[in-house]
């Protein structure tokens, strides 16, 4: 009875923490140095949304946001989730409410390329997605870059295929797939990599990014002292990136424990994190 009695007592705890962090946010501030910016700018990282809503209307999450007065937002992906059917709105009003007062990047996740490439599943999903956010201060970076010259900063939006975010592997990534997929980094340039997968840090350092922008692993769902992230989509545990920074020859990723949650809406110990960037020039070559 009593060995019941602790387990149903583990048990409601865990469902307690799970919930609270399912539902509140934290804003966590990073800075960073790189070389070729020429500028110092502030960027907000937004990741893995999912359609999560915080306050009436996302007002919580906005007013976040207007409270850092960022240059600009990047989006790294999954504003959404590939559910058949599902309400897209909340995501969609999020992006729109930000590009009111600030210019937004928005690379594609997993979940985007889903619904874009499974129309028999999906049908039109992506294309009105598309459409609702064909609005002014939003750039929707499909493979594509965009420059900011007054930072000197390119933007790349790399849009991985299907078969990067497969269960239980890691899918190796074939010579050349970046360069045929965004061209190749311009080394006159600070140059930023919007990428949702970060499995592939070391690929993309290769590629030319002086920063990598990411999400996907959710923090891991739940989080351990000393071990970190226990799960990562894909269903492998303890992933190597699981939030935060990391860096590898001369690179620097960022990886956002995302906003919100799909299938089920619990974290546990690992509440969502909203990131206020600082990017600064290298003075005298040095970091």
């Amino acid at each position: 009875m009593i060995i019941f009695v602790i387990l149903v007592l583990v048990f409601v705890f865990f469902l307690a923490v799970g919930l609270i962090d399912g539902n509140r946010f934290e804003v966590v501030s990073q800075e960073l140095t790189l070389p070729k910016l020429k500028k110092e700018c502030r960027l907000v990282l937004i990741s893995d949304v999912h359609n999560k809503v915080y306050g009436d209307k996302n007002m919580l999450f906005i007013k976040a946001v207007q409270n850092i007065n960022p240059d600009f937002i990047v989006l790294a992906g999954d504003l959404v989730t590939s559910r058949a059917g599902e309400d897209m709105m909340p995501g969609i009003q999020l992006a729109r409410e930000l590009c009111r007062e600030f210019p937004v990047y928005y690379g594609l996740g997993n979940h985007e390329s889903k619904i874009k490439e499974q129309r028999d599943k999906f049908g039109d999903q992506f294309e009105m997605l598309k459409t609702d956010l064909d609005v002014e201060n939003m750039q929707l970076l499909e493979n594509k870059s965009v420059e900011l010259a007054e930072y000197n900063i390119r933007i790349t939006g790399l849009e991985l295929s299907l078969e990067y975010f497969v269960h239980f592997k890691r899918t190796e990534m074939e010579e050349g797939y970046l360069e045929r997929m965004v061209g190749t980094a311009d080394d006159r340039m600070c140059n930023l990599l919007i990428a949702h997968n970060p499995d592939y840090f070391p690929e993309y350092a290769r590629w030319g990014a002086q920063l990598v922008l990411s999400g996907h692993v959710h923090g891991g769902i739940m989080r351990l002292p000393l071990l970190g992230g226990v799960i990562a989509p894909s269903y492998r545990l303890f992933p190597k990136y699981d939030g935060g920074i990391y860096r590898e020859n001369g690179a620097v990723m960022l990886l956002g424990r995302g906003m919100g949650s799909h299938t089920l809406p619990f974290r546990f110990f690992n509440p969502a994190q909203l990131y206020v960037v600082t990017l600064k020039p290298c003075r005298n070559g040095k970091p």
